[in-house]
């Protein structure tokens, strides 16, 4: 009987990871295909590797893509641990409301964190004109912009804010596993605090950070309705660009970038779980 069940499970499981991936398969498939079509296949050919590097429509939503991607990982992954640091110092009582709100962003809708962040902008926009026009007024020193619009910058802060508590979540279970007493004792042989965090807190929780910024690199580069509802109309990642092609048909180069942004998010899961195995056979051989 148990048998069964164990190649039931296999079996289940065996589907369920054809079900996520055999669209993938297919599409990487078809980047390699001669023709234009991702039905039928004409042949090997590498022809749409190069169309894409004269694409400039493409390139430049890569470009920007990738530039709030990495910029939103390393604001959201230095604010994230060091508030994942704040909420630990706190008592038990204070950071448990705390750490609810902090999981709202996670479960919340995309669209509902998207039409948000947009009206606070434009919100925002609309105070700061009138503040500009007064500050102006008063003084010829400075000159502020009285109109602020929609764009990279307002893309960027959309992206730091729902990708930091994704790093607190990485980052608060490493720093509760971690033993209290190797902070005090560090103090106590004489290093400040911040000697301590860069010596005894980073190496003890850097499993967790780096788990954090992977997901949230993941987590950006993915996203499509909070950045449809905050770049405004000069700036475009690729997802905004791609679900702009949809309304009249695909271009097979598409295939082609999906394919590299597939096998570099790959390449970076292996090397973060290859360094971190090698990191823990380090560790019980020292133990032993």
């Amino acid at each position: 009987m148990k048998k069964n069940n164990s190649a039931l499970n296999r079996l289940f499981m065996v589907l369920v990871f054809v079900f996520l991936y055999a669209p993938i398969v297919l599409l990487i498939i078809f980047s390699f295909n001669a023709g234009n079509s991702n039905t039928v296949w004409k042949g090997f050919s590498l022809e749409w590797y190069g169309k894409l590097l004269h694409d400039r429509l493409i390139m430049q939503s890569v470009y920007t893509t990738l530039l709030v991607s990495l910029l939103a990982t390393a604001i959201a992954t230095v604010a994230g641990t060091f508030a994942a640091i704040g909420f630990y110092s706190m008592r038990r009582r204070v950071r448990e409301p705390l750490m609810t709100v902090n999981n709202i962003p996670m479960m919340n809708a995309d669209i509902v964190t998207g039409v948000s962040l947009c009206l606070f902008f434009v919100a925002f926009f609309s105070f700061w004109g009138d503040f500009a026009a007064w500050f102006n007024g008063v003084q010829s020193l400075i000159r502020l912009p009285t109109r602020l619009t929609m764009g990279f910058g307002t893309l960027l802060i959309a992206h730091v804010s729902f990708n930091i508590p994704y790093v607190i979540l990485s980052v608060g279970p490493k720093l509760r596993q971690m033993d209290k007493n190797l902070v005090d004792a560090a103090q106590d042989l004489g290093c400040t605090w911040m000697q301590a965090f860069f010596k005894v807190i980073l190496p003890e929780i850097k499993p967790g950070i780096v788990s954090g910024a992977l997901t949230a690199f993941t987590m950006s580069i993915d996203d499509f309705v909070i950045s449809y509802f905050t770049a405004g109309s000069s700036a475009s990642t690729l997802a905004m660009t791609i679900y702009g092609m949809t309304k009249k048909r695909v271009s097979p180069e598409i295939n082609a970038i999906s394919t590299l942004l597939f096998v570099t998010v790959l390449i970076l899961l292996a090397i973060v779980n290859i360094r971190e195995a090698r990191q823990e056979r380090r560790r019980e051989m020292r133990r032993i």
